[in-house]
């Protein structure tokens, strides 16, 4: 892809498109490219939604971001109970597929979007309205016409690892083991790892904007708290990589540019 590009960021809920995404997102912008962050749900359970969405727009111009949209839904909350909906909302778990995936194919036509990013097919760890996400995303981006998608996800393997010892200090809040061992994206199906620590400055004061989340309570509270509060180099070692697999394409090890095309199996793989 050559010249300036449109990159639409398809998430979940606030403070989604710093977790996922928000590095990628600083780079991007810095480098001059349009970028738009679009959330289906106003915010979680529980939480004024007003506030949680002031607090996204905050975090994406932190992050450089040109626009920020609201699909119109309500969270879901994870778990085994699916609520009621809200008065005068539809919970985006309980919303038709293919009315959310024409409001998002309308918002990509409008701004010409080149590229989406979206979640696994697993939403990451099986949140109800992270697998929503995989496939509204999908649906629009063939909607839409040729938009390239690129899912949001990390290395299964590294997930393993890393979730025994995070449980430990009780900092994982909801997410069970067999949801974690499940989820997320096995390594050599991941085609693009982006190094963001350059932009971790910028991510960590995103991270801080939602402070709802921050100085929440429970240990999802305690776990933002850590992260606004570390320097920022050691938050670049924790949070200065973002990866994304490319459906279809093949790669014999992760690759940079997201705006590049993931190689196929007997190409050639791009570098930063």
């Amino acid at each position: 892809m050559t010249g300036m590009a449109t990159v639409v960021a398809f998430h979940a809920h606030p403070d989604d498109e710093v977790l996922l995404t928000g590095g990628t997102l600083a780079r991007l912008a810095a480098e001059g490219h349009r970028t738009v962050v679009v959330v289906a749900c106003c915010g979680g359970l529980g939480a004024d939604p007003e506030t949680r969405l002031a607090e996204l727009r905050v975090s994406a111009a932190r992050l450089g971001v040109a626009r920020v949209v609201h699909l119109g839904y309500a969270d879901s909350g994870h778990g085994p109970v699916l609520y009621p909906d809200p008065p005068g909302q539809v919970r985006f778990a309980s919303a038709d597929p293919d009315e959310a995936a024409g409001k998002l194919a309308a918002l990509l036509r409008e701004e010409g979007a080149d590229l989406l990013l979206s979640y696994d097919p697993q939403g990451q760890y099986g949140h109800r309205d992270h697998v929503m996400v995989h496939r509204v995303g999908a649906r629009a981006a063939s909607l839409a016409g040729p938009v390239r998608v690129l899912e949001g996800t990390a290395p299964r393997e590294t997930i393993r690892r890393l979730f025994a010892p995070v449980r430990g200090l009780r900092l994982v809040v909801r997410h069970d083991r067999a949801a974690m061992r499940a989820g997320f994206t096995p390594r050599s199906a991941i085609t693009h790892r982006v190094d963001v620590r350059r932009f971790a400055a910028q991510k960590q004061a995103a991270l801080a904007a939602h402070r709802t989340q921050v100085y929440g309570r429970g240990r999802a509270g305690r776990l933002f708290r850590l992260l606004v509060r570390l320097p920022v180099p050691v938050f670049g070692l924790v949070a200065g990589r973002e990866w994304f697999a490319e459906p279809g394409a093949e790669s014999a090890r992760p690759i940079g540019d997201v705006l590049q095309p993931a190689a196929r199996a007997e190409g050639t793989v791009a570098q930063l």
